[in-house]
């Protein structure tokens, strides 16, 4: 797959590649009385998809076990051209925002409304902006063998919390065997190209919904919500899909 380099856009909610959106290719109606399938597209270097994981799962609490939901997570790399051993964190954003003062005013936004819905941002941990495709790789094994939303949770966790390096093997290792994977089966997987191909065609999909910014949602192969909305948003606008197909 040939690497672009993409500006990464943050924004009141959400962070994109700055890419022009795709037109939406594909769809389906879901039929009445299924269970809701609801893929969260994410990057786990976005500071919103956590927050929008929370509040996805709050929002879903509201709907109740009238709306029973099945949640997947699907890859979107914002930085595809992020080298193999990452970038230093310091000088990656001070390039990206002009400088590290810029970053931190921007950040203060984002931090609070983690600290909202319980999450402990730590930001000044981090040390370096990794390259996250093992990550998802990771997290393709993990749905695969029934076992996505743990980890989905610990590296969202380790990243922004306590700011581990996500292209480190040990460190997705350790988190693998926390969340409950086998180590042969991990290992196995890093050190091949397992669930690369699959990963590489799931954000090909992406595009070709025109998602360009995450997270994102989708409910039935349709793109239904983009960026950490709050609960209440995301509730209703997935009752409303309910009752509508």
């Amino acid at each position: 797959m040939t690497k672009r380099k993409i500006p990464v856009v943050c924004d009141d909610n959400s962070c994109s590649t700055g890419a022009a959106p795709a037109a939406r290719t594909e769809g389906k109606a879901r039929e009445s009385g299924k269970t809701l399938e609801i893929e969260v597209f994410s990057d786990y270097v976005c500071p919103w998809c956590p927050i929008g994981e929370k509040r996805l799962e709050k929002a879903l609490e509201l709907l109740g076990p009238d709306v029973p939901a099945k949640v997947t997570f699907r890859p979107f790399e914002l930085n595809p051209d992020m080298p193999k051993e990452g970038l230093d964190r310091k000088k990656y954003l001070a390039a990206k925002f002009g400088s590290l003062a810029a970053y931190e005013r921007l950040s203060a936004n984002v931090s609070a409304a983690a600290a909202g819905e319980g999450i402990a941002f730590a930001l000044d941990k981090i040390e370096k902006s990794p390259n996250t495709r093992d990550a998802h790789r990771l997290a393709w094994l993990a749905e695969k063998l029934g076992k996505q939303p743990p980890i989905v949770e610990k590296l969202f966790h380790a990243y922004f919390t306590l700011g581990e390096n996500l292209g480190d093997h040990s460190v997705l290792k350790r988190l693998a065997a926390e969340a409950g994977l086998e180590a042969e089966r991990v290992d196995a997987l890093l050190a091949t190209d397992e669930g690369l191909a699959e990963v590489v065609e799931q954000e090909r999909r992406a595009h070709r919904l025109g998602i360009d910014g995450v997270p994102c949602f989708v409910v039935g192969g349709v793109p239904v919500i983009s960026g950490a909305q709050s609960p209440g948003v995301i509730a209703e606008v997935l009752r409303d899909f309910v009752e509508t197909r």
